[in-house]
C-alpha cells in the first residue's frame, strides 16, 4: 500500500506542479488546474482501493512454510506446534450486510482453555493475509511465556481466502464476528484483550468504543493512524478536502474520546507511513479513560516496531499492561 501511494503521490505533485507553473500566464489555466487536480485525486489517489491491499492473492495459507515478504522473521524457538494452532471459519453478517460472508481464523492456544484464558484478538494491518502477520501473532502468542494468553487472528473479509469485498464496515463486522466466536467458546469481557496493527487500529478502536457482541476490557494499538482525512492529506500534502480522496469515515482520533478502557500505545518514531506526529501522538493524547501508557519506540519505521523494540522488550511491555 504505501509503495502504490507513494507512486501516485509523486506523480499527481508533478503533474500539479506542471499545472501551477502555466496557470500564471493564462486565466484559463486555472481552471484547467482545478480540473485536472479533481480528476487525480478522484482516480489515481483514492484511498478507498488503495487501504485494502489484497492483491496477494492465495489458495491455502501456509504459516511458517510461507516464503513471501514479512516485516520480520522469528527463530526456531518461537515454533508454535500443531496441537496449539486451530485454523477454522467462522460467518460474519452485521450493520449493512445483506448476506452472510465466510471469515477464516487462526486461533493459537488450547481451544479447551478460551472460557478460562485471557485472549488477544489481533486485527492485523491492510496487507495481504494472515501469513504476512503470522510472525507477528507467533510473537504475540508468547507474551507472558509461551501460550499464557491465547490469540485469535482473522482475515478480514476479501483478504487470504475470506469471502466478500473489503469495506470499512467489513472490517467492523468481522471483528466483531470473531468476538462473537470467542464468546460463543466460553469468553469474559474481562478477560478479551483487543490489538489493532496499522489498518486493524480503526476496528480495534472502534469497537471499543462502540462495543457490540463483547466490550474489549483493554485496547493496545500499534501505529494508530488518526483519520482518513488525516490519511490524505499526509498522501497528497495538499491542502484539499478529504472527500477528494475517500469516502471512509475511519477516524480514531475521534473514536479513541469514547474508550474508557486501559490503553497501550506503541509507535516507532521514524514511521514514514503513518507519522507518530500527525497520527499517534493525536490518538494517543485524545485517550477518554482514566490509564494509558506510551512506548515511542526510537528508529522504528511502520513494520519495525517488535524488532527495534527487541522482542523480548516487546513482550513483556505488553505483559506487564495486560496483568497489570
Amino acid at each position: 500500500m504505501n509503495k502504490q501511494i507513494e507512486i501516485a503521490t509523486k506523480a499527481l505533485r508533478l503533474q500539479v506542479l506542471f499545472l501551477i507553473g502555466i496557470s500564471s500566464k493564462v486565466s484559463m489555466h486555472k481552471v484547467l488546474l482545478f480540473t485536472s487536480l479533481s480528476l487525480l485525486l478522484t482516480s489515481c489517489l483514492r484511498l478507498d482501493s488503495n487501504l485494502f491491499n489484497v492483491s496477494d492473492k492465495i489458495t491455502e495459507y501456509k504459516w511458517d512454510n510461507y516464503t513471501g515478504e514479512q516485516d520480520f522473521k522469528l527463530d526456531a524457538s518461537y515454533k508454535i506446534q500443531d496441537s496449539m494452532m486451530y485454523q477454522f471459519t467462522m460467518d460474519s453478517k452485521g450493520n449493512g450486510d445483506t448476506k452472510s460472508y465466510k471469515i477464516y481464523g487462526m486461533y493459537i492456544g488450547d481451544l479447551n482453555r478460551i472460557a478460562t484464558d485471557t485472549v488477544i484478538l489481533y486485527c492485523h494491518g491492510n496487507k495481504w493475509h494472515m501469513d504476512f502477520y503470522w510472525q507477528r501473532a507467533k510473537l504475540i502468542a508468547h507474551t507472558g511465556g509461551k501460550h499464557r494468553f491465547g490469540v485469535l487472528m482473522i482475515d478480514y473479509r476479501g483478504y487470504g481466502l475470506s469471502d466478500g469485498p473489503p469495506s470499512e464496515e467489513g472490517l467492523y463486522n468481522d471483528a466483531d464476528a470473531a468476538m462473537q466466536w470467542l464468546k460463543s467458546k466460553g469468553l469474559s469481557e474481562q478477560r478479551l484483550i483487543i490489538y489493532g496493527f496499522s489498518m486493524g487500529t480503526s476496528a480495534a478502536t472502534e469497537l471499543s468504543a462502540t462495543p457490540r457482541s463483547m466490550r474489549p476490557h483493554k485496547l493496545i494499538l500499534e501505529a494508530p493512524f488518526a483519520s482518513a482525512a488525516v490519511m490524505s492529506a499526509d498522501g497528497a500534502g495538499l491542502n484539499v478536502p478529504a472527500s477528494y480522496t475517500t469516502n471512509l469515515k475511519i477516524d480514531n482520533a475521534e473514536e479513541i474520546k469514547k474508550v474508557k478502557q486501559d490503553f497501550c500505545w506503541i509507535h516507532g518514531t521514524q514511521d514514514n507511513f503513518l507519522g507518530i506526529k500527525t497520527h499517534g501522538e493525536v490518538v494517543y493524547k485524545n485517550h477518554g479513560g482514566m490509564y494509558k501508557e506510551a512506548h515511542r519506540i526510537q528508529g522504528a519505521d511502520h513494520g519495525q516496531v517488535p524488532a527495534t523494540f527487541g522482542f523480548q522488550n516487546y513482550n513483556e511491555t505488553l505483559y506487564k499492561f495486560i496483568v497489570k
